[in-house]
């Protein structure tokens, strides 16, 4: 392959030239990537681009499969605009910092077709210093309005055989656990005996976004899309043999086509980010970048918060989601009545509110609160099954929303659609009014099962439209949502900052009710630098009964302590979930008070130390305080790190109240041991903690009076 592209190089550029382009590459700010353009004697386009002058993406083609159309691919001449550079400052209204550097140097490259219907289609590229990020544009033209999509030929052609961090490309769901190996010896398709998801369809040996990959000279690539909007989602698919992956378009089964759009419209930004280490790819901001600007302006309705929830006790199964169903003679049966382990009354639910209310956590999820969840597992039409407006008996609306305002405490409501996306957008207007009648401004959607209409897929076109259209109206109501079983995060939250957070991993529960021995320790340490990399995770973190022996005994969280305490550091959402039982908590009151400390908006974030699927320590600084909070986790294997407290501000003492893996602790043999200790700390500080086999460590660094 090397062979050929410097055989085209020579030739290709004349062709460019003589067709009058005026640059044939766009460098990045600091010039370390260059991208490069070139035509074939053929019209076809293909760039490559470098990284310190080292290839990283060897020649790769473009172009379009298209329905009822003759394709896309070939036969073009090219105008190149001249590039415009861009440096500009904005503000997130939340997040990891408050001020973001968009810095890029920018290039449109105009494909227009030599003969025939003369078709068009524009490339843009974006070149940061920490990546690439590049779309199609097809612009107004008489002989190309409307567009079928049958596939997107987008390739990434590697230049060595990289260690890959990957989950399969499935198009309904992206809560499998990730696989470790080099690019040459991915296997999606080995997945498929070992599912037993509530939906999950994997057609070919391809991945899903974000992949990241590390080189042997210590490089660090991640690949994925930003602002999927109207389009289908991104697979890509694998070549094994040479080393390199091709965009595949998750479909439908009702279509022939992937795509539908009419002219003019744009494509999501296809991604590379390119760093030197793991911790800058933390660190990089391209995705959320490559988004429109904030489209809502204020939204100060929203809150960012800590919430508790009557969520975890039902994987545990202590309590249940339905109210009066019972399984007699093999069937469930309406006996007319509750069968007394319904989760969401009015009195449980009160008390998660006391509990919220003095341990400082914003909000209270209420699950299981609304009619229809007898009837919905196991029965394959859910059209109407669900309404999102009547509570059942047992669960007063009225006293509920009225004694969480006495208290101080937000209601989070809880929408679970069941995959049914015409009963879910008939009823959208109506409750979304019902939560802004009791001044409710976060909403947890959930999507589980097929989706219905049948033969459409979670991340096809459909469903994209279906999860954004409904942040785009919830907006209306002053609602935020907070999706799961959704579409990947693409940055979204930029342009739309009520979309807060989403699942779209592998989460907590896996660990109550996953036969296969739950998330193995190493599992956050990958998606840190994996599925994080798009956007805000709802992982729901703080479990500090770890070995389930009330409940589940046969399950457990495979990590210490310590560790849970760290995640709320490290994996990032404005809605962090304070996910255990009420008296699991009460009966620890020691490490509760890092819960009760630890903040959700940031000012500042530092990636201190890390590397793919070992360990990572995140610090933050709290946003309306001024306080540190820091985050450090490993996988299963014991390690010390050295944390350098440098990122503190000058002439200032620190009271750091740590919280670290005893000398005993294990994951397994001995989650719970953890040591507590305060010490005064400065900017010039250096110290080196221990973290045991699947362990972590807190800390809350508040300044001294």
């Amino acid at each position: 392959m090397k062979n050929q592209s410097l055989i085209a190089l020579f030739i290709i550029s004349l062709s460019l030239f003589s067709c009058g382009v005026a640059s044939s590459k766009v460098t990045s700010p600091d010039e370390n990537i260059v991208v490069n353009f070139y035509l074939s004697n053929e019209g076809q386009f293909f760039y490559t681009i470098k990284y310190k002058e080292k290839s990283i993406i060897d020649t790769s083609f473009v172009g379009f499969k298209l329905l009822d159309a003759p394709d896309l691919e070939k036969g073009f001449i090219a105008r190149v605009k001249k590039p415009n550079k861009v440096d500009e400052t904005w503000q997130m209204l939340w997040g990891e910092q408050e001020n973001v550097v968009n810095k890029y140097n920018e290039i449109r490259i105009e494909l227009e077709e030599k003969e025939n219907l003369k078709r068009k289609v524009n490339l843009v590229f974006k070149v940061y210093n920490d990546g690439v990020g590049f779309r199609y544009e097809f612009p107004k033209q008489e002989n190309l309005k409307e567009v079928l999509i049958a596939e997107e030929n987008t390739e990434f052609n590697l230049t060595e055989d990289y260690k890959t961090f990957w989950i399969p490309g499935d198009w309904d769901i992206y809560e499998h656990l990730y696989s470790t190996t080099k690019l040459s010896e991915i296997d999606a398709e080995s997945y498929i005996p070992k599912t037993n998801l509530a939906q999950t369809y994997i057609p070919e040996n391809a991945v899903n976004t974000p992949v990241t990959l590390v080189g042997k000279n210590g490089i660090h690539l991640s690949f994925h899309e930003a602002s999927l909007v109207d389009y289908a989602g991104m697979t890509l698919k694998v070549d094994t043999k040479n080393l390199g992956f091709k965009s595949s378009l998750v479909g439908s089964r009702n279509t022939a086509y992937k795509v539908k759009r009419t002219a003019p419209f744009v494509t999501p930004w296809r991604t590379i980010q390119i760093t030197e280490n793991a911790p800058d790819l933390i660190q990089s901001n391209l995705i959320v970048n490559l988004n429109e600007p904030n489209k809502l302006g204020n939204i100060s309705w929203f809150t960012p918060m800590k919430y508790t929830g009557v969520w975890w006790e039902m994987h545990l199964g202590k309590s249940s989601w339905d109210y009066g169903m019972e399984m007699v003679d093999g069937k469930w049966t309406d006996t007319g009545k509750a069968h007394g382990k319904h989760g969401a009354t009015t009195e449980n639910v009160k008390r998660f509110i006391d509990f919220s209310a003095k341990n400082n956590i914003g909000g209270v999820l209420v699950e299981g609160w609304n009619t229809g969840w007898e009837h919905w597992i196991g029965f394959e039409d859910r059209e109407g099954v669900f309404d999102f407006v009547t509570p059942y008996p047992d669960y007063n609306l009225d006293e509920v929303t009225s004694y969480a305002k006495e208290k101080g405490v937000q209601i989070i409501m809880h929408h679970e659609t069941s995959a049914a996306t015409e009963t879910y957008e008939k009823q959208q207007d109506t409750a979304y009014a019902l939560m802004k009648k009791y001044g409710m401004h976060v909403v947890k959607s959930g999507y589980v099962g097929k989706i219905l209409p049948k033969g459409e897929y979670h991340h096809g076109q459909y469903m994209v439209n279906q999860y954004n259209n409904a942040a785009i109206k919830a907006a209306k109501y002053e609602v935020a949502v907070n999706a799961h079983e959704p579409i990947k995060a693409t940055g979204l939250r930029r342009t739309y900052p009520n979309i807060i957070s989403r699942e779209g991993l592998r989460g907590q529960e896996f660990n109550a009710w996953a036969s296969d021995g739950g998330n193995p320790p190493e599992h956050l340490s990958i998606v840190a630098f994996t599925r994080m990399l798009a956007g805000p995770i709802d992982f729901t973190p703080g479990i500090f009964n770890i070995k389930f022996d009330e409940y589940k005994k046969e399950n457990q969280v495979n990590t210490t302590l310590a560790h849970q305490l760290a995640l709320y550091v490290v994996v990032y959402s404005p809605v962090q979930m304070v996910a255990d039982l009420v008296e699991h908590y009460e009966a620890n009151p020691a490490p509760l008070e890092f819960i009760k400390d630890v903040g959700v908006d940031w000012s500042k974030t530092k990636i201190l130390n890390g590397e793919v699927g070992d360990f990572v320590t995140i610090a933050r600084k709290e946003r309306k305080t001024g306080n540190w909070f820091l985050g450090s986790i490993t996988d299963e294997n014991s390690r010390e790190i050295t944390i350098n407290f440098d990122f503190l501000d000058e002439n200032t003492s620190y009271e750091a109240k740590i919280y670290k893996d005893g000398k005993n602790a294990h994951w397994n043999d001995n989650p719970l041991d953890i040591d507590i200790e305060t010490v005064e700390i400065t900017k010039k500080d250096k110290q080196t903690f221990t973290l045991a086999a699947g362990g972590g460590l807190a800390i809350s660094i508040q300044k001294k009076d």
